[in-house]
């Protein structure tokens, strides 16, 4: 019966190639193309190609096609693969002109003078030998145009700029620790009852300095938010998801993407990523797409984690657990201190015989899974996921390739039905041990990968972003740092690899925290503690604590609490009913009418940004404003929300290039962020950035200098000088800085 369900279920999810599909996407490409919608049209033919069969004529076309597009767009190098592509794929002989002159003129924009010229020879050669010659008169005159552009350029070649590149910050200094591999020597493994293993400062340690820069042992992409589809169904989705967004094995964003030759799910940032994912993982993982997606990313994260780690590694680890150590579950029963000198490191879980913590599959495995904690109903879910998997392998004649028994020559090759048996061969018990093993695990261990994204409208000028869970991931030692409501770290990602920095002075013997997500500026206690119970501990860390004491109430509470609607005081009480604090008011309200006024002036902010994004930018500062008059009546003034609509103001009145009366609402959204998370925080370096790309579209150049250094001084700390943002933020300074000294003194 259960079986029968979830057949019923990966049927919703395609990951099938289906040519009807790719003509459709191939269709809608063409239409936002003449639209002039480049951007849109790329993404829709990267789905039509994802569709085509391997071999087929028609993925060329697409490749074609979506190289006309990356031209548009402005993307050469990028369009020259695709064009590549298409030519490798055979792309009909009848169409190369036009393709020919596509990849003349990249290579004319690229300044690769020569290269343009040989294909321009090439092109002449191919349409002279053509018969029908008007079919190409646009061509050729096109052609006549390049040649003289490429005359010019023979001629008077435009003097050698200096290879900019990205404004270098200062390199970071970084010494590895010798006993953990990806740490700081600054930092050292310590275990006791209470905390477990968990690392400390064996140093002082500045904010901003990197304590951990670990690749991920094992991640898998987020298929991000699609339509269910119902039975019948035979619309296809046009939205992008991060599935399209993102290169499945690396993480790199997507700008013309490799389709997997097996399937319509997996997609790539290069033929090398293809291949190395082919190789390690999707050779097993490609045509069990459909019932990965449906059992969702955890049972995903922990197939790919077996197969990544090799069946030899895994059996070695199952077969210990079960002989070589009876208190795997228990390792405080058996662990030791790490000595100064590490001789006791043996004694921790995870730990090498020369007491060495390495990023590696065995430190993996030590990670508990808190089997004992876990609900009977959960544990019967994960196995039963991990049960179904294991038989589609060996149903779909995969073993040999989970077992690591087949040779490269077979990898291609497609598989043939195997064993139709209910029950699984002893190996691949072995492998569903491990699995579920990882799926109990991940519940504790899981880390996100995030990435920031765009938040939507926009006239290009200011950038709003947020971050966005890319992956999910095991990282080794990432997983060694214990969580705190006020944490002492901050960590970013780029691409597969973690780097944890410290946000604030860490003192030598002080204990290194990371926040798993419930933070004490963004949750109360009560909402921290409910979301942490699934990590099987209670939060004793000093906000915690400090929010027990008697008559101490969360900063949260005051900060986003209901005010007054006649004396704007605040309202307090822990009951349905609220009354205002002033004693001489003594008004009362009801928290479920307080509530429902909120509720509604939430839908109200979403329809005014809805009208922002069908560029209606007037109607949209009238609603904004509306609501922020009705907040006015009944939030207290440091409401995040109050906050949120001084950001959105300032978002509406950018697109409109009015830039002061945008700043001037991003610093009172700024005076309200800092309230709440403070000063230093990564909300408020986020929040400055914005004002300073409006200072600068301004030319309010002083203010955006001032501006420059402060947020640079905060987001350096929390993703360090290479990060995009300050990146950024140096360039703009960098253009402020070379303009003329009069306009410098005037602004």
């Amino acid at each position: 019966e259960e079986e029968a369900a979830l057949v019923r279920l990966c049927h919703r999810a395609r990951t099938d190639k289906e040519p009807e599909a790719a003509s459709w996407y191939r269709e809608q490409g063409n239409r936002e193309f003449k639209r002039g919608q480049y951007q849109a049209a790329l993404r829709l033919y990267s789905k039509a190609a994802s569709h085509e069969l391997p071999g087929s004529p028609e993925v060329s076309v697409c490749f074609a096609n979506r190289s006309a597009a990356l031209f548009h767009l402005g993307h050469f190098e990028v369009c020259l693969e695709d064009i590549a592509r298409a030519e490798s794929h055979g792309y009909p002989d009848r169409l190369l002109p036009k393709v020919l002159l596509r990849k003349a003129e990249c290579l004319l924009c690229l300044e690769r003078l020569q290269e343009a010229q040989d294909i321009l020879g090439v092109l002449e050669s191919k349409i002279a030998l053509d018969g029908v010659m008007t079919t190409h008169l646009t061509r050729l005159k096109k052609l006549s145009q390049l040649k003289v552009k490429l005359g010019e350029k023979e001629r008077c070649p435009e003097p050698a700029q200096e290879a900019r590149g990205g404004i270098q910050g200062e390199p970071e200094i970084w010494e590895e620790n010798s006993r953990i591999s990806g740490a700081s020597s600054s930092l050292s493994l310590r275990f006791d009852a209470e905390r477990g293993r968990h690392l400390v400062a064996s140093q002082d340690i500045v904010p901003g300095q990197s304590l951990v820069k670990e690749e991920a042992f094992v991640s898998v992409l987020c298929p991000g938010e699609s339509l269910p589809l119902q039975d019948g169904d035979t619309a296809w989705d046009t939205r992008a998801t991060s599935a399209d967004l993102y290169c499945h094995r690396c993480l790199r964003q997507l700008l013309a993407s490799v389709p997997c030759q097996g399937c319509s799910y997996a997609k790539y940032c290069s033929q090398d990523c293809a291949e190395l994912a082919w190789q390690q993982y999707h050779r097993t993982e490609c045509s069990l797409g459909a019932l990965l997606l449906t059992l969702g990313v955890f049972c995903h994260v922990a197939l790919r984690t077996v197969l990544l780690a090799g069946f030899a590694e895994v059996s070695r680890l199952v077969a210990w657990s079960h002989h070589g150590d009876k208190n795997l579950q228990n390792p405080e029963a058996r662990c030791k201190p790490l000595s100064d000198a590490g001789a006791g490191s043996r004694g921790i879980p995870g730990c090498g015989s020369n007491g060495q913590y390495q990023s590696s599959y065995q430190a993996l495995f030590h990670l508990l899974p808190h089997t004992e904690q876990h609900s009977p109903e959960h544990k019967f879910l994960c196995t039963l996921s991990v049960v179904a998997i294991c038989k589609q392998l060996q149903a779909a004649g995969l073993e040999a390739a989970v077992l690591n028994q087949e040779s490269p020559q077979q990898w291609s090759k497609p598989k043939t039905c195997g064993k139709t048996s209910d029950e699984l061969s002893p190996e691949l018990k072995t492998v569903a041990e491990a699995m579920l093993r990882h799926m109990l695990q991940l519940q504790c261990n899981a880390q996100a990968i995030t990435v920031m994204q765009d938040l939507g409208p926009g006239n290009g000028a200011v950038v709003d972003k947020k971050p966005v869970r890319l992956a999910t991931a095991f990282f080794p030692v990432l997983s060694l740092l214990n969580h705190s409501c006020c944490p002492n770290t901050s960590v970013s990602f780029s691409g597969t690899a973690a780097t944890v920095r410290a946000s604030q002075p860490i003192s030598s013997g002080q204990e290194v925290l990371h926040c798993y997500g419930p933070h004490w500026c963004r949750m109360r206690l009560a909402e921290r503690q409910q979301l942490l119970s699934q990590y099987f501990f209670k939060c004793r860390c000093r906000a915690c604590l400090e929010e027990l004491e008697p008559g101490v109430k969360s900063v949260v509470s005051i900060r986003n609490s209901f005010c007054c609607p006649k004396c704007q005081a605040q309202m307090q009480g822990e009951e349905d009913t609220l009354c205002c604090s002033n004693e001489a008011c003594a008004t009362s309200a009801s928290r479920d009418h307080l509530s429902g006024r909120l509720q509604h002036l939430q839908q109200q902010i979403k329809k005014a940004l809805d009208l922002l994004r069908v560029r209606k930018a007037d109607q949209a500062i009238k609603m904004l404003l509306k609501c922020q008059n009705d907040a006015g009546t009944f939030l207290s003034p440091e409401h995040l929300l109050m906050g949120e609509m001084e950001d959105h103001l300032a978002q509406v009145y950018a697109t409109l290039g009015k830039w002061q009366e945008a700043a001037r609402h991003l610093k009172k959204s700024i005076e309200i962020v800092e309230m709440h998370h403070g000063p230093s925080s990564v909300e408020t370096g986020h929040e400055l950035f914005k004002l300073a790309q409006i200072l600068f579209n301004g030319f309010a150049v002083s203010e955006a200098l001032s501006t420059i250094q402060r947020a640079e001084g905060i987001l350096s700390v929390h993703f360090g000088p290479q990060s995009a943002q300050i990146q950024e933020l140096q360039e703009m300074k960098a253009c402020l800085s070379e303009l003329p000294r009069n306009i410098l003194q005037r602004t």
